[in-house]
């Protein structure tokens, strides 16, 4: 799926349209509104297995190609994602540029809607970064192309409970691969950001018996969760210091690289934040050469969007549920082809994606 032969002239004379080509986005929609002030991207990386779903972030990045490059990044992972959990659904996501607590209201997200809605069903939105289920009750005001809404709109709610059990799931997969059996307790685990997800997930390896260590950017989240939970707090300057068995990114990517790489003590990376490795390719050769078992991220998180996706046929948690228990042994296999073929994980993963989406494409042709 990904084009290689892209020249350097390329990003000079077209560059949106080159970043684009290098792993075959179908389509880029810039969002622009003075009287409100947004300003968002929404990107479409492929649709053959269906309509493209991913959340919207809302972050106050540092210019638009910093936007572009992340909103390219995450909807690439959609696809791969929806693929590997065998869900009709294409990739897709969006990027509001701006800080949440200073410009998000309700006529910023109802024009939002009105941009979405133009797209006639190519993408369907979600909450992500900075985004809340009030925050898509207010996006479906102006259309119907919205899921992870409240249950009292006959949604979801919060998936969070959903995409924190796959990855719990996913560690456990980890942990057989590595040790034998797929027990965490008694694992010293590092939980790196404890928002919805992080919590849940924490809540399920104290019950496991794991000894929890959470850092967090908010002091007041770390203090709820240690109280809670019984959990240690660590601070962003020595964690990669600590001897441990797992670490679990859960908040927002790229803590995988070169700094972090050079400290890190553990024998498995497995969370749920979205392109975990700051560079696929070269961090993900590296994590192998040092002993590390990388879990791939969109199958370890895939449970956020699986959960939607029940939304969007007449929600039921069980189902739900019972769809993220598969993600343990879609992990299991993913390992079990990165060792026959001699290819890191993450390679096996995008392998994974890549045969269901080849395998379909070949069926619509015929057809």
């Amino acid at each position: 799926m990904e084009v290689k032969d892209i020249k350097d002239t390329d990003f000079i004379k077209n560059p949106v349209i080159a970043q684009m080509a290098l792993n075959n986005h179908e389509q880029v929609v810039f969002c622009n509104d003075n009287a409100t002030g947004l300003k968002a991207i929404v990107a479409i990386h492929n649709t053959i297995l269906g309509p493209a779903l991913g959340g919207t972030r809302m972050w106050a990045y540092t210019n638009e190609m910093e936007a572009l490059n992340d909103v390219l990044r995450l909807s690439r992972g959609m696809t791969y994602k929806s693929s590997v959990a065998g869900l009709n659904l294409g990739g897709g996501k969006a990027v509001i540029m701006g800080d949440a607590k200073k410009i998000k209201n309700e006529a910023l997200l109802r024009r939002f809607g009105k941009f979405i809605d133009s797209l006639g069903g190519k993408y369907i939105t979600a909450e992500d970064v900075a985004m809340t289920s009030r925050d898509m009750e207010i996006i479906k005001m102006e259309t119907d192309y919205v899921s992870g809404l409240p249950e009292n709109m006959g949604g979801s709610g919060n998936p969070s409970p959903v995409t924190a059990y796959g990855v719990y799931v996913s560690m456990k997969a980890s942990a057989r691969e590595v040790w034998g059996n797929d027990s965490l307790n008694g694992k010293k685990i590092l939980v790196q950001g404890i928002g919805h997800v992080g919590e849940v997930l924490v809540d399920h390896l104290t019950k496991e018996g794991a000894k929890v260590y959470i850092n967090d950017l908010s002091e007041e989240r770390l203090k709820v969760v240690a109280d809670k939970y019984k959990a240690e707090v660590v601070s962003a300057t020595t964690m990669f210091d600590l001897d441990i068995d797992i670490y679990a990114p859960c908040a927002l990517g790229a803590t995988v690289n070169d700094e972090t790489l050079a400290q890190l003590k553990c024998k498995i990376i497995c969370g749920a934040a979205n392109n975990q490795l700051a560079n696929e390719v070269i961090h993900g050769e590296v994590v192998g050469k040092k002993g590390i078992l990388y879990a791939p991220d969109f199958v370890v998180n895939a449970g956020g969007i699986i959960n939607v996706f029940y939304e969007l046929e007449g929600y039921n948690r069980e189902r739900a549920l019972s769809h993220a228990e598969k993600i343990y042994d879609t992990t299991w296999d993913l390992f079990q082809m990165s060792k026959k073929e001699g290819i890191p994980t993450y390679m096996a993963a995008n392998k994974l994606g890549e045969q269901r989406l080849s395998a379909i494409a070949r069926i619509n042709a015929v057809m």
